[in-house]
């Protein structure tokens, strides 16, 4: 693993704005970066990325069943009482997931380490997918890259398979995000796109847009059941709305589940450690008020991350002193419990740190994307880095 300094496309925003991808830049700088790309074996994606995001998978599997069964581990969880049923059902039905998102720390040496997963509402699916993929096509025609140069880049393939599976043919699957959020939008409308090559029927709402009927069932703005909804807006706020006690009798079949609930929360890093403490892709992690029982696996500082946030808000690094050597402005958590979690420094070439997000589809891993930062915490400035596969 490296990474390469590579000549942009010189009308690659002309290209982004053709292709739909609105958001390639925010707040005044390029969230797509092309400048730069990351290079990597193909030993590398298949031993030390694929296999084992794979398989962190199952273990969160594992671990999600052992949760419900436990209302000890339902109230670490964060999530309100009156709903624990409605997770343990879903759990317990089976009902079925799309995808998800695993942050890790790999520095193409020792073995990737989870740092969180973003397995409800992961952002990033368009550029990790059908952009990077065109820029990977435009550079090998353009002689930058080599012509046996390849990418990790299956998901969207992978996610219309997952949905021919799921439904029946021409089956009608709403799909609903956040208005006037170009960037939540590309995600959903790539959701859609790979639902329509999976032989489905995608409409879109925007949440505001989202009712329901006098007998308790969701709806579109005509009044319309919604018998399948894909929802870019995570659980721990749905259940929180007032219309959450509708969740169980809606007859809506949401994506992610709300299972999800317990996979896409922080809270879910302490359990893998509980559970299966040692496993070489986990860092250890323990609930705020356990840590200090805990200090020899803090030796070299902990990160401190409240059981949800977005972006990097709210989370806290303390080196082994306990002093704070990086915290977020943004604050907006601050009033969810903590986990701690060992420090595990992000790798740096040529100044940035990069994220990879590994792509989870169904139980597999199947492709990944790229986010860096020059800070030590990879939050809503963080660019989107290309990567290709050579040797």
């Amino acid at each position: 693993m490296d990474v390469r300094q590579i000549a942009p496309r010189p009308n690659w925003r002309e290209i982004a704005e053709a292709a739909g991808f609105k958001f390639h830049t925010m707040y005044g700088e390029p969230y797509w970066n092309e400048s730069r790309a990351y290079r990597f074996t193909i030993r590398e994606i298949e031993d030390d990325i694929e296999d084992p995001a794979t398989e962190l998978h199952a273990l969160c599997m594992d671990v999600a069943g052992r949760i419900v069964e436990s209302e000890e581990l339902m109230g670490r969880m964060g999530i309100p009482e009156a709903h624990w049923d409605y997770v343990r059902d879903s759990w317990n039905e089976g009902s079925p997931m799309l995808y998800g998102r695993m942050d890790l720390a790999y520095d193409g040496q020792g073995p990737a380490k989870l740092l969180e997963y973003n397995a409800d509402t992961p952002t990033s699916f368009y550029e990790s997918t059908a952009f990077q993929w065109q820029w990977l096509e435009d550079q090998i025609a353009a002689g930058v890259l080599p012509s046996s140069a390849d990418q990790f880049n299956g998901a969207f393939e992978a996610l219309s398979e997952r949905f021919r599976h799921l439904f029946e043919p021409n089956e009608t699957v709403w799909f609903t995000s956040m208005p006037d959020n170009d960037e939540d939008y590309g995600t959903v409308e790539a959701l859609a796109w790979a639902a329509k090559e999976g032989g489905l029927n995608p409409l879109y709402l925007t949440l505001d847009k989202l009712g329901v009927t006098e007998d308790g069932r969701f709806c579109d703005a005509e009044g319309h059941p919604i018998r399948y909804l894909f929802k870019l807006y995570p659980w721990e706020n749905m259940l929180r709305e007032p219309f959450a006690d509708n969740l169980a009798t809606s007859g809506t079949t949401f994506f992610e589940p709300a299972w999800k609930s317990l996979l896409s929360n922080k809270a879910i890093l302490p359990m893998l450690w509980r559970f299966h403490a040692g496993h070489p892709n986990l860092l250890p992690a323990w609930f705020e008020d356990e840590a200090a029982a805990h200090p020899q696996d803090f030796a070299q500082g902990m990160v401190i991350k409240p059981i949800f946030s977005r972006e990097g808000a709210s989370v806290r690094i303390l080196d082994a002193t306990g002093a704070e050597i990086a915290g977020s402005k943004d604050r907006a958590y601050d009033q969810w419990p903590k986990v701690c979690q060992a420090y595990h420094p992000l790798p740096v070439f040529d100044g940035r740190r990069p994220v990879i997000g590994a792509w989870i589809i169904g139980e597999t891993c199947v492709g990944m994307g790229l986010r860096e930062d020059p800070s030590l915490i990879t939050q809503d400035l963080s660019q989107f880095i290309p990567h290709y596969i050579e040797g």
